[in-house]
C-alpha cells in the first residue's frame, strides 16, 4: 500500500505569507536598507547558533553589506587549549557521557581580546560594522540591527558526520562523530540555547541557512507570530530517520523512505529538542528547531503544571525503533533519577515503554530478569563477553516475552530490556534519551566499523535486581484497563507504570471521539487506520488531518478537541495512543 506518511509537515503562519525573503541578494538588500548607515555608523550583529556554515555566511554577508569593519566573535575567544580545559569537566573523557554544563558564552572570551574588539567598534565613526558568530551579541552589547542565524539539530549532526562542523571554540573538524556530538550535547548546545533565550526575542530577523546556498529570512515578528499560532493548534514536528546496525525494513514502505538504503533503525518523530518545526510563509518553508517553541511558548504548549515541574523542556518523547527484518536492540538499562542527577546533572530520567505497531511471527522483547538469577554471575559474564570471552547468554539471565501488534510493554528506569528482532516499536518515553547504559550488543560493530560503547560499570549500579519474571508479568506487560466509552469509541488505560510520570490512553473509534488536554500537553500517534482528522468543537483551529503512524502534538492551550476517522478510514476502526504527564 502506498505511503501517506507526511515527512515534511508544515504549520502555515497566517497573516505573514509574504514575510519570507529567499536568497542572499534579497536578504542582503533588506539588511543593508534597515541598517541605515548612510553618512553614519551602523552595527549589524549576526548571532549564530552552533553548526552554521561560516564559509557560506561570511562571504555572502560581506558581499551584501560591504562592512567598514568585520569582527568574527571567535577572534576574541580563549585559545582552543584553554577552551578544551574550560569544557573538560563537563565533557569528561568518557566516550558517551558528560555533564550538563552551566557555562555561558561569556566564559569563552579572553578578556583582553574581548576589550580590544569592543574598542574597535567604539573607534569606528562611519560605515557598517558587521559583528558575526556565536557570542556576537555579547561582544557587541548594542547594535543597529540584530539577525539570529539558527540551525536545526539534525542538520548539525549531518554536518558533523561530513566533517563540516567543529565544536564551539575548537578546530576539531572531522573528529570522531560520537565525541563531537557528545561535546555539542553537553556543552555547545546548552551554551547556544542560553544565548538564544536571551537574544532571540530581541532579534530583528531570523536566518534559516539549513539548506546550503538557499538561505531564507523572516522578521522576528513573523517568527514569534508563528510560534504563538503553533502553540494554539495541533501540529507535527519534522521527523528524521537514521540507519543502525540492527535496523529494519518496515519504515521504508510505511514512511516512504529510500528503498536503496540498507535499513532504517530510528525515527525521531517527536523529540522537540532534536526535531525541527517547519513554518510556512506563502510559498516558502522556514525550518527552525522545535525547541524554540518550548522556549518561547512554554505555558501555552506544556500547560502550567507541566511547565512548573519541568521548566522549558518537553518531557515526552515518541520515536520509532524498527527491527522488522533486522536484529535485536542492544541489551540495556536506564539510570534511576537519583543516579542521573548525581552523575549527569539531569533532574529526571528516561522511563519508557514499547508500543508494538507491528510484530512478526515469533517476535519477542527481553524485559526484566529471570527468577533466582545471581547478579554477580550476570555481571561477571557480561564483563567477560565484553573482554572477548564467550558471548553473553542473554536468555540465561533475562526474561523473554512474546509480543504481538498493539501490545504495550512498560519499562521503568532500572529495568533490563531490549526489543527483539522483527518488532516495530513506537517508543513512548521521557526525553533524556542519551542516557542509555548498554550492557551487551550481541557482539556487533557499529556502522562506523567500531565496537559500540558498552556501559556495564554504570549499568550494574542501577539495575533493579528484584524485577524478575513474576513482578514483570504483573506490572509491565499489557496492563490494559477500560477507562471509558461512548457512541462509536472506547478508551483504555495502557500504563505507564506507577513509577513513571507519563500516562498513556488508547482510543479505538469509528466515530467522533472526545478528548481534552486537561491543562497539559498531549502527544498522540495514529496506531490504527489510514487517516483521521483532529477538530475543534468551537472552531478554534482548522481541521488537522493525520495519517497512519504519524505522531502529533496537541498543546495544552487547545483544551477540548475531537478525533474521528477521515478519508480512506471513514466507516472503519481507527486507534490512537495518547501520552500526557500525570498531574
Amino acid at each position: 500500500m502506498r505511503s501517506n506518511y507526511d515527512k515534511f509537515p508544515e504549520v502555515p503562519v497566517a497573516g505573514y505569507e509574504a514575510d519570507c525573503l529567499a536568497g542572499w541578494e534579497s536578504i542582503g538588500a533588506v539588511l543593508l536598507a534597515r541598517a541605515g548607515s548612510a553618512g553614519g555608523k551602523a552595527v549589524i550583529v549576526v548571532e549564530c547558533y552552533h553548526g552554521v556554515n561560516d564559509s557560506e555566511l561570511i562571504p555572502a554577508l560581506k558581499a551584501a553589506l560591504r562592512p567598514a569593519l568585520f569582527i568574527d566573535a571567535r577572534q576574541a575567544y580563549l585559545s582552543e587549549a584553554a577552551i578544551d580545559a574550560l569544557t573538560f569537566p563537563d565533557v569528561t573523557d568518557d566516550r558517551i557521557f558528560g555533564y550538563m554544563t552551566r557555562l555561558d558564552i561569556s566564559r569563552f572570551f579572553e578578556p583582553a581580546r574581548l576589550e580590544e574588539a569592543r574598542r574597535q567598534l567604539d573607534r569606528l565613526e562611519s560605515g557598517i560594522a558587521l559583528v558575526y558568530g556565536t557570542g556576537a551579541a555579547f561582544l557587541s552589547r548594542q547594535w543597529s540591527l540584530l539577525a539570529f542565524a539558527d540551525m536545526a539539530r539534525w542538520e548539525i549532526q549531518l554536518r558533523m558526520r561530513r566533517g563540516e562542523v567543529a565544536n564551539l571554540g575548537a578546530g576539531n573538524y572531522g573528529q570522531d562523530f560520537a565525541r563531537q556530538y557528545k561535546r555539542a550535547y553537553f556543552v555547545d548546545w546548552r551554551v547556544c540555547d542560553r544565548i538564544k533565550r536571551q537574544w532571540l526575542p530581541q532579534a530583528d530577523y531570523l536566518l534559516d541557512t539549513n539548506q546550503p546556498g538557499r538561505p531564507k529570512m523572516i522578521s522576528g515578528q513573523a517568527l514569534f507570530a508563528g510560534l504563538a499560532q503553533t502553540a494554539c493548534r495541533p501540529f507535527r514536528v519534522a521527523p528524521f530517520f537514521d540507519p543502525g546496525p540492527w535496523g529494519g525494513q518496515w519504515m521504508k514502505e510505511t514512511c516512504g523512505l529510500d528503498p536503496s538504503e540498507p535499513n532504517y533503525a530510528w525515527c525521531f518523530d517527536c523529540v522537540p529538542e532534536e526535531n525541527s518545526l517547519l513554518l510556512g510563509f506563502g510559498r516558502h518553508r522556514v525550518e527552525i528547531p522545535a525547541q524554540n517553541l518550548v522556549f518561547f511558548q512554554p505555558r501555552a504548549l506544556l500547560g502550567g503544571p507541566v511547565y512548573s515541574r519541568f521548566g522549558p523542556e518537553f518531557p515526552i518523547r515518541f520515536d520509532f525503533l524498527d527491527t522488522m527484518g533486522g536484529g535485536n536492540l542492544s541489551l540495556q538499562v536506564h539510570p534511576l533519577t537519583e543516579y542521573i542527577q548525581e552523575h549527569f546533572g539531569m533532574h529526571y530520567t528516561q522511563d519508557e515503554s514499547y508500543y508494538l505497531l507491528e510484530a512478526g511471527e515469533g517476535s519477542h522483547v527481553y524485559l526484566g530478569l529471570k527468577t533466582g538469577i545471581s547478579p554477580d554471575e550476570m555481571i561477571r559474564e557480561l564483563e567477560a563477553a565484553q573482554q572477548g570471552g564467550e558471548p553473553f547468554d542473554a536468555d540465561k539471565f533475562v526474561e523473554k516475552w512474546p509480543v504481538k501488534k498493539h501490545d504495550h510493554v512498560l519499562i521503568p528506569a532500572g529495568t533490563v530490556h531490549c526489543s527483539g528482532k522483527d518488532c516495530m516499536v513506537l517508543e513512548i518515553s521521557a526525553t533524556p534519551y542519551i542516557f542509555t547504559f548498554k550492557l551487551w550488543d550481541w557482539g556487533r560493530l557499529g556502522l562506523d566499523g567500531r565496537p559500540r560503547p558498552i556501559n556495564i560499570e554504570h549499568g550494574k549500579k542501577v539495575i533493579q535486581w528484584d524485577r524478575q519474571a513474576e513482578w514483570t508479568r504483573w506490572n509491565l506487560i499489557n496492563r490494559i484497563e477500560a477507562a471509558g466509552s461512548g457512541d462509536g469509541w472506547r478508551e483504555e488505560k495502557t500504563g505507564l507504570h506507577e513509577l513513571e510520570f507519563i500516562e498513556t490512553r488508547r482510543h479505538w473509534f469509528t466515530k467522533t471521539t472526545p478528548h481534552h488536554t486537561g491543562g497539559g500537553v498531549n502527544v498522540l500517534n495514529l496506531v490504527e487506520g489510514r487517516e483521521a482528522v483532529v477538530e475543534s468543537p468551537t472552531g478554534a483551529f482548522s481541521p488537522f488531518v493525520v495519517h497512519y503512524a504519524e505522531t502529533f502534538i496537541v498543546p495544552a492551550e487547545v483544551g477540548e478537541y475531537t478525533i474521528r476517522p477521515w478519508g480512506e478510514s471513514e466507516g472503519k476502526t481507527c486507534a490512537t495512543i495518547k501520552a500526557y504527564v500525570r498531574t
